[in-house]
């Protein structure tokens, strides 16, 4: 936890993203950025089925410019995240062996994307930015229920 605490410690230097670990992800989100950042070390992954999406992000260091770029990318439009019910975990320590690095087996910097089934939608190599993940949440079948209920409810 220290080195992605850390991590985001220098990424607030920049004036980039500022990020807390929370590990109660039923909490009800005042401020997005206390409770949609969780360390991979700190969760179970079914504890998340039908509530949450978790993105993961995997990295061999907090430094990793894709790791960097990816939280960036992530940080800076969390009220979409936050509107999708996603849940950010984050691993940038591969001798720890967090549960979900052993699940999802990363090479060097991996997002996943899991869905409220608890199934791995998406592995990407690369950064992907908010409006490309959200495209892919938006077109998943209990997504589209979501919107549909919501439209439906008036809200």
């Amino acid at each position: 936890m220290n080195k992605i605490l850390s991590a985001c410690v220098a990424a607030t230097a920049l004036g980039f993203a500022t990020a807390a670990f929370a590990t109660d992800p039923s909490l009800p989100v005042e401020n997005p950025e206390d409770e949609i950042i969780l360390e991979a070390a700190d969760v179970n992954l079914d504890d998340f089925r039908w509530l949450k999406r978790p993105v993961l992000v995997f990295a061999e260091s907090p430094a990793d410019p894709s790791f960097v770029q990816q939280m960036q990318y992530l940080t800076r439009e969390l009220d979409e995240l936050v509107e999708r019910d996603v849940v950010i975990i984050v691993d940038t320590d591969p001798a720890a062996q967090s549960d979900v690095r052993t699940k999802l087996r990363p090479r060097g910097f991996m997002l996943a994307l899991i869905g409220k089934d608890g199934q791995v939608k998406l592995r990407k190599p690369l950064p992907w930015s908010v409006r490309e993940l959200t495209r892919s949440i938006d077109k998943m079948p209990i997504r589209q229920q979501e919107i549909r209920d919501r439209r439906a409810s008036g809200l």
